[in-house]
This record gives C-alpha cells, structure tokens and sequence, in this order.
C-alpha cells in the first residue's frame, strides 16, 4: 500500500515527516510527501496570537485531509488546536522528545542577563514565564523558522531568543543552546503527532503500530487540559504530564497576559483525562 504524507514546507517539518517515512518503510509501507504551505507559514510578521493562533499551521493540511487529497498528516502536536474537525482523527503519537524550552545567549542563563536585556520570541506562554523571574526584560516578537529565528540572534536583533528543545535536537543544532528552562512547556511540546481521516480503518490499521504508549497517555491528560480551558495563543497557559515511578503527574499554570495574575498546580491521578479536567478546574 503507498500512502501520501502531507506536511508543511520547514525544515523541522520536513525532518519530522521523513522520520516517520522511515519507520512505516521500514514496515514495508511506501510513502509519499505531499509539501503543503499553511497560513501560518506565510504571515511572518504578526505574533500567532493576533490573527487565529496555531490552527494557521494545520488548517491546509487538514483540507486536504478532508478532500483525500493526503491519506494523514505529520504534525508537530504543539500546533494543533484542542478541538480539530469533525471526521478527523488525532490520536497517533511518537516517543516524545526533550519537552522543555532552551535559552540560546551568550549569557549563560536568564539569570545572568544584563538589564533591560531583549529576549525574543512570540509565545505568550514563555513571555509571561520570563517575566515571573525576570520582570526587567525587553520582550521582543519573533516568529519564523528555526534557521530563520538563529540567523536573527546571530545577527544581534536579541540578547537571546527561547526555542523548544526538541526542534533543535531534532535538527542537530543541540549546540546551539545555552542552558535549558524550567518553564511549563507548551500541550503536546516536543511530540509528533499523526492526523487522519476517521472514515480511512485501513489507514489507522497501518499508522497505529507507530503509537507509544506513555506518550499518548501524556498527550490524553495534556489535550483534555487545553480543551477545558479552551487553550490557544490568546491565553498565556502550559501544561505537562509525565510518568514518575509509573505514576502519572501533571503541573500546569494559567496567566492573563501581562503575568500579573499566575496561577500554578501539580497533581498525580491514574487517569489522564481525569489529571487534565482536574488541573484545568484547580486554575481556572
């Protein structure tokens, strides 16, 4: 059977689809990547939170899903919204990666920066976590991709810029990062995720021997914590779950947009869509 791979055009795209190419050739699968720019690709220059929030990044994609046009998608889980179409599927999920944010500086942390210091980055999540331990810094928008957000700290735009982790390691540009964030990160950072049409059996038959267990229980309790407080870029909000001692936890914060009201919460259940509700009503 040979199924089309729709993903964005980016480098940390392009490397994610290929990943998961490799894997299901490997299962005798052929694959075929069909390249596909969303809206979010193409407006650079406003903050995500000002014209619709990470949908921007999936919404082609999951047109042509619609349209059979691609048999799944490839996404970084971290971009799709809480709630997707009806008819689509997303509930395949990869051995997550390095969750957490990275400082690249020539500062060796957010602590060491000098004054009035300028940080960039577009997220409202890592802004309103920067300013609960540093309120004097100049937080500046950046948007792009990785290469391009690099290439704008190189040439000295930013004292320092936060990327995820997980896109860099990705890309082998672990080098490149200074120290590592003890920030909330991002629902689903750091997971790839797979999208399909809920209709196509012989499709999920074959993409579900990609799933991984604790990951998808992480992503459940994660999703069903966004869903609750109706998460986009327009809330400053993180959550994250993780196994300990084969127990599930989960800590998340919800902020208003200046970070002068935070609210912060842990917890351990044994259910993830239980952890997430939870969570979600102890800061709401």
């Amino acid at each position: 059977m040979k199924l089309r791979l729709g993903t964005r055009k980016s480098k940390l795209a392009l490397w994610q689809s290929e990943f998961v190419k490799s894997k299901l050739q490997n299962m005798g699968v052929e694959v075929e990547l069909v390249l596909i720019t969303t809206s979010g690709d193409k407006i650079l220059d406003v903050p995500l939170a000002d014209i619709g929030g990470k949908g921007l990044f999936v919404k082609e994609i999951e047109n042509a899903l619609m349209e059979d046009e691609i048999d799944f998608a490839v996404h970084s889980l971290k971009d799709v919204p809480a709630v997707i179409p009806e008819g689509l599927v997303v509930d395949i999920f990869l051995e997550r990666e390095d969750p957490r944010d990275a400082l690249i500086s020539k500062f060796r942390s957010l602590e060491e920066l000098p004054k009035n210091a300028t940080i960039g980055t577009s997220s409202l999540r890592r802004k309103v976590q920067i300013l609960q331990k540093r309120d004097d810094l100049n937080i500046e928008n950046l948007r792009g991709n990785v290469d391009t957000r690099l290439k704008k700290f190189e040439d000295g735009l930013y004292d320092g810029i936060i990327l995820a982790a997980a896109g860099l390691k990705r890309l082998g540009l672990a080098n490149k990062i200074t120290s590592y964030l003890d920030f909330i990160p991002a629902v689903g950072q750091g997971i790839i995720a797979i999208e399909y049409k809920e209709s196509k059996k012989d499709v999920q038959n074959i993409l579900k021997a990609l799933n991984h267990e604790k990951t998808y229980i992480c992503a459940l309790a994660e999703r069903t914590f966004l869903k609750r407080v109706e998460g986009s870029c327009q809330i400053p909000m993180g959550a994250y779950a993780y196994f300990e001692d084969n127990k599930l936890n989960m800590k998340g914060f919800i902020a208003n947009e200046d970070g002068s009201r935070y609210r912060y919460a842990w917890l351990t259940r044994d259910d993830p869509i239980v952890a997430g509700d939870t969570l979600a009503d102890k800061l709401l």
